[in-house]
């Protein structure tokens, strides 16, 4: 890595982190903070934040996880898409995969599509399943087709043909006709594979959010004409900003990806990648299951949305620092999924919140000492805090530290419960692996959270409050490109598939090239996705040049189903991911004590007695600490219950052991 300025941005509901690195070559110093987020500007932060750290005006390399895809899906303000499709099939969409939302309702709610019908509009041009040509549009009917999308006066358009994938350059034909004047999106580029609906939504949500993508790098990139900017994938890797808004889709999971790859930094450096991540922010929770490297998945969903685009395998829920606390019609205690976000965001921000939360919780009990500095510039007021959770006890008919109790218990019940889903749920024990917690809030909930899941070792990182952006760093440029095949495996031999993946191979390397990244530097892993010949349900396997490809599916059948079936094996896409390497190599800070630092006790209410409270970044490597003890940083604090101890290693990573 040259002598350049990296900065990692991660743009949360409540907070924007930020951690800029100088002369990363050498050494490097690494400069973080945190800024209140803006939902109507997510760009304002960014650049207070920079200005903050006195970088601004540098000509910086920027990799940027960000919520602004997403939430334009989640809160339906995405551009308005008109929906393109092969004659007979503009229902597709509206009618998805006819699954209930509320299963035992016998009035179902009624839904609205993502595209209403009078925007769904119809071609002749017909592929079939055998990728021939049946009927293709003519000019004229393509002349009409531009007319009537000028009419409804829509921003962006989603072309999904019937098999488009077997020949795209039927929907390419209708693209170039249809010019500049739409911001133009083909299913045959966005998602090349079978599925007609999950391609389509894949296709409309990439036309939905590609123009706010657009806007909003513009305006990023405006305000900091000097930077280099990339932006973060769903699948861990990262893209530049000039090619962010054509891959959209693949943005919509962009904020959470840099804590794992984060985590797969942290593993690999300690020896432990065996790893159950945990990032608490503000506004959700997010977890995840490692076991070596990042987890993907092609079958997550945003919203009621599926979501087919390669991403990181994690399961969020709405709890948070921020997560609302209050009491129902029944008398039942509710914590979350609303959140107080950033603004007014907790009571105890002294922002105008005037609702209980997590945080005001923490602090009420003990764990937040009551100086702290949220994000190392905003004092708590435990006042505000009280008043708000006094109005809950009043609800709930006890004192406002019984109050507080509960309202941790439940948010740790509700961590807990999508814990166990992506571990006990999916066969694996969480007892044998080690729970690594980070996030602003990650570090106040930690030992409840292993203990509820049998759990020993846990490890909160160094920077664990900005750790989502430092991920950002480690984070290589990528791409995840398909290619649907349909075809029997035995009629394909090995120089058939090498030739198609060379062209996969080919078409990553261009647009990595075209980021700066140098063509030897890039690795590429090819893989087959095989089903039995009638089965709906894939399974992927590695491939290289004269293996026993269909042996090895077999046996890969059998560890997942137990069944090994007699039936022709299909292959039905081609998967290839490429990568580059990332700015930063590893998360490798060494650290330097700044000599012994006991602090004064504090009185934690919680267990009624004086608690013992530790500068974090103070502590000597191998330095063995009891519980209770309260360890404090700049973004983000630990709270070390009776029972546990903790030691630090040579870059500050505390290791918590259950005693």
């Amino acid at each position: 890595m040259n002598d350049i300025i990296l900065a990692g941005i991660d743009t949360g509901g409540t907070f924007t982190d930020i951690v800029v690195l100088e002369n990363g070559a050498h050494g490097g110093r690494l400069h973080q903070c945190k800024v209140l987020s803006d939902p109507a500007d997510p760009s304002r932060p960014i650049v207070a934040g920079l200005k903050k750290l006195g970088f601004a005006d540098q000509a910086l390399q920027i990799i940027h996880g960000t919520t602004v895809a997403t939430n334009a899906v989640l809160e339906g303000k995405g551009a308005r898409v008109a929906y393109v499709t092969s004659m007979g099939f503009a229902d597709v969409l509206s009618l998805g995969r006819q699954q209930r939302e509320h299963v035992y309702q016998l009035r179902q709610p009624e839904i609205q599509p993502p595209v209403p019908a009078d925007l769904c509009l119809e071609i002749s041009t017909r592929v079939v399943a055998d990728g021939s040509l049946l009927c293709e549009a003519g000019d004229e009917e393509l002349r009409q087709l531009k007319a009537r999308l000028a009419a409804l006066d829509v921003e962006a358009v989603a072309i999904n043909l019937l098999f488009s994938f077997l020949r795209p350059q039927v929907e390419q034909r209708i693209a170039t006709v249809l010019g500049e004047a739409w911001f133009v999106s083909c299913s045959s580029t966005v998602l090349p594979e079978v599925r007609e609906y999950e391609r389509g939504i894949a296709t409309w949500l990439n036309a939905s959010v590609g123009p706010v993508i657009s806007r909003y790098l513009k305006r990023l990139q405006s305000r900091l004409p000097t930077a280099r900017i990339a932006v973060m994938q769903s699948a861990g890797t990262t893209i530049a900003a000039d090619q962010a808004a054509q891959q959209a889709v693949r943005l919509l999971l962009s904020g959470p990806a840099g804590g794992l790859a984060a985590a797969r930094s942290i593993g690999r450096q300690i020896g432990h990648e065996r790893l159950i991540s945990f990032d608490m922010g503000g506004t959700s929770t997010d977890v995840a299951l490692l076991n070596g490297d990042i987890p993907l998945t092609g079958q997550s969903r945003l919203g009621r949305w599926p979501l087919a685009i390669p991403s990181v395998d994690i399961h969020t829920i709405g709890a948070g620092g921020g997560s609302i606390a209050k009491v129902d019609a029944v008398g039942m205690l509710l914590v979350g999924p609303e959140s107080a976000g950033a603004s007014p965001g907790p009571a105890c921000y002294g922002q105008g919140g005037a609702e209980p939360t997590v945080t005001d919780a923490n602090l009420l009990l003990g764990r937040l000492p009551e100086t702290t500095l949220l994000g190392g510039y905003l004092p708590m007021s435990a006042t505000a805090a009280a008043t708000a959770m006094e109005k809950l006890a009043s609800d709930m008919g006890c004192n406002m530290l019984e109050a507080a109790r509960g309202v941790i218990q439940i948010a740790n019940e509700h961590m807990a419960r999508a814990l166990r889903v992506i571990s006990i749920e999916r066969g694996y024990n969480p007892a044998q692996y080690t729970l690594l917690c980070f996030g602003g809030a990650g570090g106040l909930h930690a030992c409840d959270l292993a203990e509820l899941l049998g759990m020993k070792r846990v490890v909160i990182p160094a920077r664990a409050g900005v750790l989502s952006a430092l991920g950002m760093l480690v984070s290589e440029p990528g791409r995840e490109l398909s290619q649907a095949v349909l075809l029997p495996l035995t009629d394909l031999p090995d120089s058939d598939i090498g030739q198609r993946f060379e062209g996969l191979e080919a078409a990553a390397r261009v647009q990595l090239q075209a980021e700066g990244c140098p063509a030897d530097s890039i690795v590429y892993k090819r893989q087959l996705e095989l089903r039995y010949r009638g089965q709906s349900a894939t399974i992927s396997i590695d491939w290289c040049a004269e293996a026993a490809h269909e042996e090895n599916f077999h046996q890969a059948h059998v560890r997942a189903s137990g069944l090994r079936l007699p039936h022709p094996v299909e292959l039905v896409n081609l998967r290839l991911s490429a990568r580059a390497p990332a700015a930063l190599a590893a998360i490798d800070f060494q650290h330097n004590a700044g000599g012994l630092d006991r602090g004064e006790p504090v009185f934690m209410p919680e267990l009624g007695c004086e608690v013992g409270l530790r500068s974090r970044n103070k502590l000597e490597p191998g330095t063995l600490l009891p519980g209770p003890l309260i360890l404090l940083e700049t973004a983000a604090t630990a709270w070390i219950k009776p029972g546990w101890s903790v030691t630090t290693d040579q870059w500050q990573n505390l290791l918590l052991q259950r005693t």
